[in-house]
């Protein structure tokens, strides 16, 4: 997620200006998963703790964005490709996800090695500032994982 005109100011990864969410401790495995599909213990939680990987390049990026909104930059970091991935990545700062919606998909299948995911991720900040970013970002299969190579943002 690269950030969009109008996104919160605050801490932001170093490699680039996308904002973060604030870190908070992982959640309950009953909890709603931040990306929008079931309980996080079924949902994302299981690609945080590393107990299995995503199937596809969607599912990646539902768990990064679920990784964003509780602020697990170790997910993060192993899930961003080796040429792209900023040096330092610090998931705190004023943002706060608050909504995630996928409005198009390209390849990313089990059978595909690249995929393309496009998507709206809604945040607010602190000071009641709410906004919405848009990106169509690229995946990529790295020894078989599916990994975060870059965005545009729309």
């Amino acid at each position: 997620m690269s950030r969009r005109k109008g996104a919160p100011r605050g801490r932001r990864t170093a490699a680039t200006s996308r904002p973060v969410a604030q870190g908070v401790a992982p959640l309950a495995p009953g909890a709603p998963c931040p990306c929008g599909l079931a309980a996080y213990g079924d949902c994302c939680g299981p690609f945080h703790r590393g107990a299995s990987a995503p199937a596809t390049a969607e599912e990646l990026m539902r768990s990064r964005y679920a990784a964003f909104a509780v602020g697990d930059a170790a997910y993060l970091r192993r899930t961003w490709h080796p040429e792209t991935r900023p040096a330092l990545l610090d998931p705190a700062g004023p943002a706060r996800w608050t909504g995630l919606e996928i409005l198009a998909t390209t390849g990313g299948s089990a059978f595909h090695s690249e995929g393309t995911v496009t998507f709206r991720a809604h945040w607010a900040d602190g000071d009641g500032t709410f906004g919405v970013q848009e990106e169509r970002s690229r995946f990529v299969r790295v020894e078989g994982a599916w990994v975060y190579l870059d965005g545009a943002v729309a």
